[in-house]
């Protein structure tokens, strides 16, 4: 059985003190890939040196979060781009909006996605999108911007049915992680009845654990849990959910 954790922040400072055993136990575990997101130019030497380190392994993202769009945002998009250009990285990420933490780079954020989105089509690289109190939004920039075979997933989804297909039939990815897990989230529901092959794996860790778990550091094996969730929703092996997200994530993360 191999997983593929398609979102996590393994250079994250909660790791620093346990990473490589952390990496070694997930291995062990079955998961095979980890997809990390850069968050700004202060990430980056972490995210360039777990990739170094686990070659084929720790794969890199690079992009610009949106709670991280502040003054220097432009700086900060130059030297995405300028790594883009020259770097090997499987997506643009960990881009987006964000209205939950602050609103006062709202028009920044929604600029700096504007570029980004641009940039992956352009490069032919898939998006890792965060979209906290602003997947509307973001659903409406990707629609009104209209590039043609622009395709990614929306990271640490927990919206309704309506919004899950309206985002599935743009062609976009959901990104499923430990909130499928939480008691009342309402996920379990829309996953159900969401078809597989939509469907991608992730913890977010540090941020986000699965039950029961919820609410402490969120390790790199903690994804064969939402895994397991997914098998209970599904009524379906969890070989068969760690074969479908598996092959999901290659295909839309060229892996």
């Amino acid at each position: 059985m191999h997983l593929i954790d398609t979102h996590i922040h393994l250079y994250a400072e909660e790791y620093d003190l346990d990473r490589k055993v952390l990496i070694e136990q997930a291995v062990e575990a079955g998961v095979s890939r980890f997809l990390m997101p850069n968050i700004d130019t202060t990430s980056e030497d972490g995210l360039h040196l777990l990739a170094k380190e686990y070659p084929g392994v720790c794969i890199p993202m690079m992009g610009l979060h949106p709670c991280y769009v502040k003054e220097n945002y432009k700086d900060e998009l130059e030297n995405v781009y300028r790594h883009l250009k020259i770097g090997n990285y499987c997506a643009i990420g960990e881009i987006g909006m964000d209205k939950y933490w602050s609103i006062d780079f709202i028009i920044q954020q929604e600029e700096a996605l504007r570029q980004q989105l641009i940039w992956s089509h352009e490069l032919n690289l898939p998006v890792a999108l965060h979209t906290r109190n602003a997947t509307e939004e973001v659903v409406n920039l990707i629609q009104d911007l209209n590039l043609k075979g622009l395709k990614g997933v929306f990271h640490c989804f927990s919206g309704d049915l309506n919004k899950a297909e309206q985002i599935t039939g743009m062609g976009f990815h959901l990104g499923i992680g430990g909130v499928l897990t939480f008691k009342n989230s309402g996920l379990d529901k829309v996953v159900e009845k969401i078809a597989i092959q939509h469907l991608v794996l992730e913890t977010d860790g540090p941020y986000l654990a699965p039950a029961p778990y919820r609410g402490k550091r969120n390790d790199p094996a903690y994804i064969k849990l939402v895994a397991e969730k997914m098998a209970q929703i599904k009524n379906i092996s969890l070989e068969e959910v760690a074969e479908t997200t598996t092959k999901n994530a290659k295909e839309l993360f060229a892996l």
